[in-house]
């Protein structure tokens, strides 16, 4: 019997789901607490900038390696691995501190090795969970993850600025090194499922080939493609409007940090409420409708956002817990369309190049994104991104190859599904 249909799959899943929530939380806080170090050592943005390059680089040059390795290793060694090294390097860093002696330099490797070992952990436990999880369920799980990245991306800075009022740096980042080793621990008491030819896929291990394999697979399949390229495109444009939220909320509506945190936490609340109602609905039978839904809605919250009068501050508000809710419906069904028809022992590499394709654009897109605002006015941002979201959503539904994309595996993409089958 799969293990996926037996009764008891919530108790192992969701025990690690939830462990890793707690990781993932204490990770948020050490980020924050870093960023706020630099931050208040420095006072400056180019060492600010350089600390988010340095945390971004990683998932996108190790990324298709990284899924190789994740479609062939054990996953759950991977896991385990991964969060060891995080809590060892966050340890170091904490005795650093301890002594003193912790310099700018420190913070960068501490950040590299964090982003390098979460490059392995995330496709992990991604392909990992569509062989814990019923089919039908999860754009539900899918659902549930968007919201507690939104309830973390509510919750950490608040409580990352309490803990610092209370403690030594030292003392945050013990608080990670023990959700590390939380996360570790189930790890050791539950089974994590393999692909079915992960056995013999580990003796016939080709680093590149593997990764070779795993880009003609997305190559292969015509609608996974053309939504990467709307990905890549949305990235491209997204991440400079909302990286120049302060400036938006600063010079055009005349506010101060209040306001910035108001309009900051608007998108938290509307992600947990979308994931909520994402996982409670599960998205319509074809799931890339409920993906381009949630593309369209996301585009006119921000197109909204950047059409707002400076006196229409409360317009901006709920436009942007608007744009916040439609992210996980549009992201959510996607993640689950791969967890469903991604063959197992491909998942790893698949994920990675996705997400190492669609993120790879960001740096480009945030150096020129200054000069641009500008230039042009930082709200050019919000109504280009909210409208060229609107029209590929409206343009997608009439794409064959992405409407069907549940349906549309290229021959090699079905060929190699039919291997693992047969195996």
């Amino acid at each position: 019997m799969d293990e996926r249909d037996s009764p008891r799959w919530q108790v192992r899943f969701f025990t690690i789901w939830s462990v890793q929530a707690l990781s993932i939380l204490g990770s948020m806080l050490v980020q924050f607490a870093l960023i706020w170090w630099l931050t208040q050592k420095t006072g400056s943005a180019t060492v600010l900038a350089i600390a988010t390059l340095v945390g971004m680089l990683p998932g996108i040059v190790i990324g298709p390696f990284a899924g190789a390795v994740v479609d062939r290793w054990n996953r759950k060694v991977i896991m385990i691995v991964a969060d060891a090294t995080v809590a060892l390097a966050t340890l170091a860093m904490a005795y650093l501190f301890a002594t003193d002696v912790a310099q700018v330099w420190h913070i960068y490797t501490v950040m590299f090795i964090r982003a390098t070992a979460g490059g392995f952990h995330w496709p992990a436990m991604q392909a990992s969970t569509s062989l814990m999880v019923p089919d039908k369920h999860l754009s539900r799980v899918a659902g549930l993850n968007q919201a507690l990245q939104g309830i973390i991306n509510i919750i950490s800075p608040p409580l990352g600025a309490l803990l610092l009022s209370l403690l030594p740096m030292y003392g945050i980042l013990s608080i990670d090194v023990s959700t590390a080793v939380l996360a570790i621990a189930p790890l050791f008491f539950f089974h994590i499922p393999q692909p079915r030819n992960h056995a013999a896929g580990a003796r016939g291990f080709s680093l590149w080939g593997d990764m070779h394999e795993g880009l003609r697979y997305v190559w292969g399949w015509p609608g996974l493609l053309a939504v990467l390229v709307m990905a890549t495109v949305i990235n491209f444009l997204f991440n400079p409007a909302f990286s120049l939220m302060p400036i938006l909320v600063t010079n055009h509506f005349g506010g101060q940090a209040t306001e910035l945190g108001w309009i900051e936490s608007a998108w938290g609340i509307g992600v947990v409420a979308g994931g909520l109602t994402l996982g409670v609905w599960g998205g319509f039978r074809r799931r890339v409708w409920t993906s381009l839904s949630g593309l369209a809605g996301m585009g006119l919250g921000t197109l909204c956002i950047g059409l707002s009068p400076a006196t229409a501050f409360g317009l901006a508000l709920g436009a942007m817990f608007f744009a916040g809710f439609m992210n996980p419906i549009t992201n959510g069904p996607l993640i689950a369309v791969l967890q469903a028809k991604v063959a197992p022992d491909m998942q790893g590499r698949v994920f990675t190049v996705i997400q190492s394709a669609a993120t790879a654009i960001s740096p480009l897109s945030m150096l020129i994104a200054g000069p641009v605002a500008d230039w042009l006015g930082v709200r050019v941002w919000y109504v280009v991104a909210g409208t060229v979201c609107v029209l590929m959503a409206i343009g997608a539904a009439f794409v064959p190859v992405i409407v069907h994309l549940e349906d549309n595996h290229s021959q090699y993409a079905t060929a190699t599904l039919a291997k693992v089958t047969d195996e």
